[in-house]
């Protein structure tokens, strides 16, 4: 008896040794297949700048930096050499944006047109990804104005909230090579307190921005919202900004061209009274410098 127990002893053993050894040889296979799946990576720089040219961009800036913007817009070209072709009006804005992590950022501003101040937030449930990720990025953004100049008429009373509009964004854009991309904006602005009873206080444009990469520092760039409403013939038009993005190590300096006045979403959407059509064009420029004012060993 004995004998029997011995034997099954060892026969056990046995087993035991060969799944011990076929269990290696399966974690080793899996650990292989691992080290040889390609992982996902975001993609990067659809955009070298977070705004095309007068609208945002689905590019982010990385978590801990600080993006100090400068957009500049001169007066209308046709004005001719007594106004300097526009360069003795402009206009600006000043900005600061902060990434916050991957896919989240803020950012504030003052523009002198109408002495608005504004804020806004982007957000990215989902972003643009390699190796079996998403093929497109999606984002949102909410903003705010405040019209700080004073009231047209100041013996009418009117509410604080009379100064302040709002706009809501999706951004669904595509990096579709090194050298091209391109992004689809519907947006929505409500603007509390508007100067007609014929103008809406909601308007609502689609808009369609684009990169396309020249060399490696230059890239052609351009961004138009078609309005679907609040559309007044003769007074506005469907604003359009064409430029070319220079990159220079911390800066991207972009020279551009368009046919609005104003530097945030209210602004540019609703209230664009020039037309291209009839030469009514503004050269410009934006200037961006980007700063590490925290070092994120988690990059979100």
């Amino acid at each position: 008896m004995s004998i029997h127990i011995k034997k099954s002893v060892i026969f056990i053993f046995i087993l035991s040794s060969f799944a011990a050894k076929a269990q290696q040889q399966s974690d080793d296979l899996l650990s292989l297949v691992d080290k040889e799946k390609p992982k996902k990576e975001y993609v990067k720089y659809a955009f070298k700048s977070t705004r095309v040219i007068n609208g945002q961009s689905m590019e982010f800036l990385s978590p801990g930096t600080m993006d100090f913007r400068i957009l500049h817009r001169f007066g209308q070209l046709d004005q001719g050499y007594k106004n300097f072709f526009g360069l003795d009006q402009a206009s600006m804005r000043l900005g600061f944006d902060f990434g916050l992590y991957r896919n989240l950022m803020v950012g504030v501003g003052r523009s002198t047109y109408k002495k608005e101040l504004d804020g806004y937030f982007k957000y990215a449930p989902v972003m643009q990804a390699t190796n079996g990720g998403s093929p497109v990025t999606l984002a949102v953004v909410g903003g705010i104005t405040m019209n700080t100049s004073p009231w047209a008429d100041p013996t009418i009373d009117n509410y604080f909230s009379s100064r302040l509009a709002y706009y809501y964004q999706v951004i669904v854009g595509r990096k579709f090579s090194e050298g091209f991309s391109l992004q689809l904006t519907p947006t929505m602005v409500h603007t509390n307190l508007v100067q007609l009873s014929s103008q809406p206080n909601d308007v609502f444009a689609l808009g369609l921005g684009g990169r396309l990469k020249l060399t490696r520092r230059m890239a052609i760039t351009w961004d138009y919202y078609h309005l679907f409403n609040g559309i007044e013939k003769g007074v506005n038009y469907d604003p359009l900004g064409i430029g070319i993005d220079i990159e220079t190590g911390g800066h991207v300096f972009q020279l551009h061209f368009s046919n609005s006045t104003g530097m945030n979403e209210r602004a540019f959407i609703t209230e664009t009274t020039s037309s291209w059509s009839k030469g009514e064009i503004r050269f410009g420029f934006n200037l961006s410098r980007i700063f590490q004012i925290k070092h994120n060993k988690n990059r979100g």
